[in-house]
């Protein structure tokens, strides 16, 4: 293993301003010590990745934005004297960041060697130790079969292998310094455990480490302490466990009670003889030799929510895109009796038009009488000014709330969501969640729910599936699948979740 050098992270009275956003960070203090994780949690547009940018040398960089501090410093370098090189230089090297958004982070064009193997290439490496050090680091991320996935492209990989290589890419040059930003957001259960469980290794082995997330497990599993950004300020900060267990600021109160929790409220809607409006039967897809899902069947009643669960990679968004109709199972059938059947995508960004603004989407998708564009963005938390922006410009959250806004515009029996509360913050998907409950119970909305939160598909569901290697392993009402799983996976996956 590289030598890691003793230097952290030193932070007091940043400050950042950006052109057309106004102050982002106001009068921010903290420091972290090599061997130490310092969580950073907070609500969607807090600061948290302004903050993660900022001490990457990143947002010195835009164009008409203003950094101040009293001082800032990183892996034992005064950004505040560091030029526009310099800062270039330290980046992988001395600190490194994972991105919370794995299918824009990655070029599309380049392998998965070429794209881990960034930092050392620059550094001009020699060829065979970059491939050996690439190979090792994607294993140390979770993916087993590096040698077999240097020359795949991102495209080829599923939503978690993507997130664990860049893991392996932002550890691969050996940085004493790593700031992880929303790592686990495209995770499922058990590969987030391992995930956290490496980020606590790197730790301990001396780095020190910046974890920013939503996920106030996550924060458990691996901080020693945690600052709350709200609006820009550190509202409150202190060990872990005196943080979320003894909370002391509304905002961080707010937060905890958030986190989905429990059954779902309310219980079943369903009425256990209604009607499928969408139903499949022994489905098979298959891509060249893979099996992606594998004689699948599901029902979804009028009312009902079916939760779908699974690893990355067990075949749960192939199976929505055959729910769908964008694509057709190889054997089996799919059945609609439903007459408008509309997806919210995993990966929000990548399905606008990014010429148009928030309100032509809407437009383009609105029904009938649906509500019109200002209502439908009220109707998920968001301000209607947000409606002259472009995709672009909206923040993680927001774009996936858009998302969830699109499909309702065109007035949907059912809808199928994959992963659409993952980029949220846990009050505004607490918001989301509550949304869908209400718009099932009024208006008999059926919902199929993907997701990685075991806690999410719990509070939002009325039946569970449960997938592996393209196959449903379990399904049943979600309390007794939770209570007693007869498959082991799927009891491996709830002990994970928990």
């Amino acid at each position: 293993m590289t030598a890691l050098a003793p230097h952290g992270i030193a932070v007091r009275g940043l400050s950042v301003a950006l052109p057309g956003a106004g102050a982002v960070l106001r009068d921010v203090s903290l420091r972290v010590a090599p061997g130490e994780c310092l969580a950073v949690v907070g609500e969607s547009g807090a600061g948290k990745s302004v903050l993660a940018r900022t001490l990457l040398g990143l947002t010195q960089d835009v164009p008409g934005a203003r950094v101040t501090a009293a001082e800032l410093a990183v892996a034992g370098h005064d950004l505040r004297r560091l030029g526009r090189r310099g800062r270039r230089g330290m980046r992988g090297r001395d600190v490194a960041l994972v991105l919370q958004d794995a299918l824009q982070s990655l070029d599309p064009l380049r392998t998965i060697e070429a794209e881990v193997g960034e930092t050392l290439a620059i550094r001009r490496v020699p060829r065979a130790e970059r491939r050996g050090r690439v190979i090792a680091a994607l294993r140390e991320a979770g993916l087993p079969d590096a040698d077999g996935l240097l020359g795949h492209r991102s495209a080829e990989l599923s939503g978690g292998m993507r997130q664990r290589a860049l893991i392996a890419g932002a550890i691969v040059g050996g940085a004493g310094v790593l700031i992880a930003d929303e790592p686990t957001t495209a995770l499922d259960a058990t590969t987030a455990v391992r995930a956290l469980e490496l980020l606590g290794r790197l730790r301990d082995e001396g780095r020190a480490l910046v974890l920013i997330s939503h996920d106030l497990r996550a924060v458990a599993r691996v901080a020693d302490r945690v600052a709350v950004l709200d609006a820009g300020r550190v509202v409150e900060e202190g060990a872990t466990a005196d943080v979320l267990d003894a909370p002391r600021h509304a905002v961080t109160r707010a937060l905890l009670a958030a986190v989905p929790s429990g059954p779902k409220p309310g219980g079943r809607v369903l009425a256990p003889d209604a009607p499928p409006l969408l139903a499949a039967r022994e489905v098979t897809r298959r891509y060249r030799n893979v099996t992606a899902v594998d004689r699948a069947s599901v029902t979804i009643g009028r009312g009902e929510v079916l939760g779908i669960v699974g690893e990355s990679g067990s075949g749960k968004s192939t199976l929505a895109r055959l729910l769908i109709g964008a694509e057709r199972p190889d054997d089996g059938e799919v059945r609609r009796t439903a007459a408008c059947v509309r997806l919210v995508p995993q990966d929000p960004l990548g399905a606008f038009d990014p010429r148009h603004t928030v309100e032509r989407i809407l437009r383009l998708s609105r029904r009938g009488d649906a509500p019109s564009p200002a209502a439908l963005l009220e109707q998920v938390g968001l301000e209607p000014a947000l409606l002259s922006r472009r995709p672009a410009t909206l923040s993680g959250g927001q774009r996936q709330r858009v998302a969830i806004a699109r499909a309702l515009a065109a007035g949907p029996d059912v809808l199928v969501c994959d992963e659409p509360v993952s980029a949220l913050d846990v009050t505004t998907q607490a918001g989301i969640l509550a949304l869908l409950r209400r718009l099932q119970r009024e208006r008999g909305l059926a919902m199929v729910f993907i997701s990685h939160d075991l806690a999410v598909v719990r509070n939002v569901s009325d039946r569970v599936a449960v997938m592996r290697d393209g196959r449903i392993v379990e399904t049943g009402p979600t309390e007794e699948v939770y209570a007693s799983p007869v498959d082991p996976f799927t009891a491996e996956l709830i002990a994970a979740g928990s």
